[in-house]
């Protein structure tokens, strides 16, 4: 069996077209060799990951022409906003065309636009942060746009406290919506946008936040201090204040992080200490919160 010709050091996590052979310098038998994959037609990368959605934009980049870059979901990824898992996962990549033809690929879905500002994360050409919520009106439930919009004003919250920067302000996304006018997904975002919050931790706290608002219960605050002891200011996830009520919103995660867990339940010690009542809610509250209404309605009548 013949030796496989070691693949040059440039080539390795890198995406290029099968035509650059002055880039690659390989031959056909070689550009079908197994330690090279071909994510997309005419297109060979080495050593990058399509389940990441960084991989998956970088494989694809080779691909794009003058006025295309990455938008919709896709953008919506490489932005890092909260996502249902189907679109979290999705394998295709969203590409638009500024004043031109819709790419037309395996694995791409194709969009044009009129007019498109542009961004870059690591060298990579995609739509803005608020053009990329509007643009996620017509594939998100109002809920879903309302949480990513909670995301992108409030930043990332980071493990050892403190949160990244926002990634827009409020006035981006109104004039986003302006811009992007009666296009499919507007009427999601005239309604998600006066709901929009800062502040906001998780997906599941604005989904949440939006169930109780459904039932005509009062909105919550969100991240309300709360001295306790030992000099500490905690923020629950959502609370009553006048009568002094946290909602803490536990997913699988915390139960599967045992750190996260012990941390969490020292939280409820020490906020019932400071004489909080705390309920914790879950994903079954937020799919149905009939219970969770009830306790909170019967708490605020005190």
């Amino acid at each position: 069996m013949p030796r496989r010709i070691p693949l040059p050091p440039h080539l390795k996590g890198a995406s290029f077209r099968v035509s650059e052979q002055e880039f690659h310098g390989l031959s056909r038998a070689r550009m079908r060799s197994s330690d090279l994959d071909a994510p997309f037609h005419g297109i060979r990368s080495i050593g990058l990951h399509v389940d990441d959605v960084l991989g998956l934009a970088r494989s694809y980049a080779p691909r794009l022409r003058a006025g295309q870059l990455f938008s919709h979901v896709t953008a919506a990824r490489l932005w890092d906003i909260p996502l249902p898992l189907e679109l979290s996962e999705a394998s295709e990549v969203h590409v638009s065309s500024v004043g031109g033809t819709a790419p037309r690929a395996r694995g791409v879905i194709g969009h044009e636009l009129r007019l498109a500002e542009r961004a870059a994360i690591e060298e990579i050409p995609l739509v803005p942060p608020a053009e990329t919520w509007c643009q996620l009106g017509a594939y998100l439930s109002r809920e879903d746009l309302v949480a990513a919009g909670d995301f992108l004003l409030s930043g990332k919250r980071l493990r050892r406290g403190g949160r990244t920067l926002p990634l827009c302000t409020r006035d981006d996304l109104t004039a986003a919506a302006v811009r992007f006018g009666r296009q499919p997904g507007a009427a999601g975002i005239r309604w998600a946008l006066p709901k929009l919050r800062s502040g906001v931790d998780s997906r599941r706290e604005s989904l949440l936040r939006l169930a109780l608002l459904a039932h005509r219960l009062p909105e919550p605050v969100i991240a309300h201090p709360v001295a306790v002891e030992g000099g500490l200011v905690l923020h629950p996830d959502l609370a009553y204040p006048w009568v002094r009520l946290a909602i803490e919103y536990e997913g699988d995660e915390h139960r599967e992080d045992k750190r996260r867990w012990r941390d969490d339940l020292r939280r409820i010690v020490l906020l019932e200490e400071a004489r909080w009542r705390v309920i914790r809610a879950t994903d079954d509250d937020i799919q149905d919160p009939t219970v969770i209404v009830r306790a909170i309605r019967k708490a605020l009548r005190g």
